[in-house]
């Protein structure tokens, strides 16, 4: 739980650190990487970052219309 507030807090996030915000493994986000489906920086060739909240825009993205109650 500790980590989730330390990561909420850093506006940039390493891949391991963005797995663990995302929730997602590591291979699916490597995938996602190499598909070029998740916004990610990678400024010195390898290392992966990802900025906090492009990737809380990125996992909002699709909403689904709320249904109406009737």
């Amino acid at each position: 739980m500790e980590n989730q507030n330390l990561l909420s807090q850093k506006d940039v996030l390493t891949f391991d650190e963005a797995c663990i915000y995302t929730g997602l493994s590591r291979s699916y986000m490597y995938k996602l990487t190499h598909q070029h489906k998740v916004p990610h920086s990678k400024p010195f060739g390898k290392m992966i970052y990802f900025d906090r909240n492009e990737l809380n825009k990125w996992l909002l993205q699709n909403k689904v219309a709320q249904m109406q109650e009737v």
